[in-house]
């Protein structure tokens, strides 16, 4: 009998559990509603890049969430539904020349805008990942905290503006080797940080970023 009710309590704690995972569909069911989000804002090398998501009621959202929460793997397949199942995407990037000229908030928020003009179809609202956002073409807007890990339309933005940034630094490791970013994805880790203290910066670094490291080689 004890072992039947700690089956129940077992069952019970993760339909609770599924239950929070579950991300909100959309924001308002008046309004065509697109989810923005960006990558690569603390990147030391490489673009940052942005996406913008429109979904229905018929996008399922199978394992959908929080790009960060996601291993490779099952962001890779996510993916390709997201291309295949989703009303409408797009994605955008800026270069870290225009990062060092605009500042990466900037850049950041541009590159959204970027990934909104882009789309076949106009959004009538725009759900934003965080907390700013500059205003787009008179469509209303809201900046939700964690967003991405809330909104479905944000998270799948976040997934795809993961996914194009990964493989795009993955590319560039084959041009430059020397900085891990086939692993790093041009972040801030050790072993980026010796290579700079050895090599120095290349054409993909963000000079106004601090790119100088005490580090032990």
């Amino acid at each position: 009998m004890l072992i039947a009710s700690s089956k129940v309590a077992l069952l019970h704690n993760f339909a609770v559990l599924l239950f929070i995972m579950l991300l909100i569909q959309n924001f308002s069911n008046a309004f065509i509603e697109a989810g923005c989000d960006e990558v690569g804002r603390g990147c030391l090398a490489g673009p940052v890049v942005a996406a913008a998501v429109i979904v229905d009621k018929n996008f399922k959202q199978n394992l959908v969430n929080d790009s960060k929460t996601l291993n490779f793997k099952t962001r890779q397949n996510l993916d390709l539904y997201i291309r295949e199942n989703a009303v409408d995407f797009a994605i955008a990037e800026l270069s870290p020349d225009f990062i060092d000229q605009h500042n990466i908030l900037n850049a950041s928020l541009h590159a959204m805008h970027l990934a909104l003009d882009q789309l076949k179809t106009r959004p009538e609202l725009i759900l934003v990942d965080g907390n700013r956002f500059h205003p787009y073409n008179f469509i209303p807007h809201h900046c939700i905290i964690k967003g991405d890990s809330k909104y479905l339309s944000i998270a799948a933005a976040s997934i795809i503006a993961k996914n194009y940034r990964d493989n795009l630094m993955i590319q560039l490791h084959d041009e430059f080797p020397d900085y891990g970013w086939n692993t790093n994805f041009g972040y801030c880790t050790k072993t980026h940080q010796k290579a700079l203290k050895k090599f120095g910066p290349n054409i993909h670094h963000r000079k106004s970023f601090r790119l100088e490291y005490d580090v032990e080689i």
